[in-house]
């Protein structure tokens, strides 16, 4: 298993996407080989003095890119090099206006319709997991970096219980860059009206799957998602 000799991530900055871009440069640079197995959750969380939750989303995150594979009850490796995927958006791209309001664009149809397919198929396992986003959601203090975990963990849970596998691959794909982006421009605080407001609109996507109702499902995501748009002075032609 390999062996990562960090320092303690500094707070204030995306704590999920530093780890990532760290432990992102030791696999392609080599110190991490290829099949070779990561540090477990709990060592990387206290090698980097962040809470788990957070390697969780940075593990995510490298899955996300095809840098890292994880496997149910062993732990997460270093992608084989000739499998690693090729997509890529680079943050910097996120600064530019138009190619943000792009990415929010294509995000739109992909949520609407993974919320309404969780519907469908969602499992007790996995409304567990929308549950446990949302509550973390709800318990995190004017969204900090915790609430922002969170949020991208709900929306995981919603594209995994799709039973698509593709659906969580490109929504974590593209939310996690439009979290990335949205997180570097806010100010330090978010307004708790907003913060009420957003959690809401979760707890209406959360219910209606919950009913098993994918005309109510994607109309919520639908909602949440316009809504977020305008939050964000974003024009987009609605869905």
């Amino acid at each position: 298993m390999a062996t990562i000799d960090f320092s303690q991530i500094r707070r204030g900055e995306h704590l999920p996407a530093r780890i990532a871009a760290q432990i992102g440069r030791e696999i392609s640079e080599g110190r991490i080989s290829p099949g070779e197995k990561l540090p477990t959750e709990h060592l990387l969380a206290r090698t980097f003095g962040v809470s788990r939750s957070v390697v969780r989303e940075a593990i995510a995150q490298l899955r996300n890119e095809g840098l890292v594979e994880t496997r149910q009850g062993v732990g997460a490796f270093a992608t084989e090099i000739e499998r690693r995927q090729s997509l890529r958006i680079e943050q910097g791209d996120l600064s530019n206006r138009e190619s943000f309001r792009d990415l929010f664009q294509l995000r739109i149809p992909l949520e609407i319709e993974a919320a309404g397919l969780a519907a469908i198929h969602h499992v007790p396992e996995e409304l567990a997991k929308i549950d446990e986003a949302l509550e973390q959601m709800t318990g995190a203090e004017k969204w900090t970096e915790q609430g922002i975990v969170a949020d991208l963990a709900f929306h995981r849970a919603i594209a995994a219980a799709t039973h698509n596998e593709y659906f969580p691959l490109f929504i974590g794909f593209i939310a996690e860059r439009i979290s990335l982006a949205i997180n570097a421009a806010r100010a330090a605080a978010i307004l708790e009206e907003i913060v009420e407001v957003t959690i809401a609109e979760h707890v209406s996507i959360r219910d209606a799957v919950a009913g098993r109702d994918p005309v109510k499902a994607r109309e919520a995501m639908r909602y949440h998602l316009n809504g977020a748009a305008a939050r964000l002075d974003l024009t987009i032609e609605s869905f």
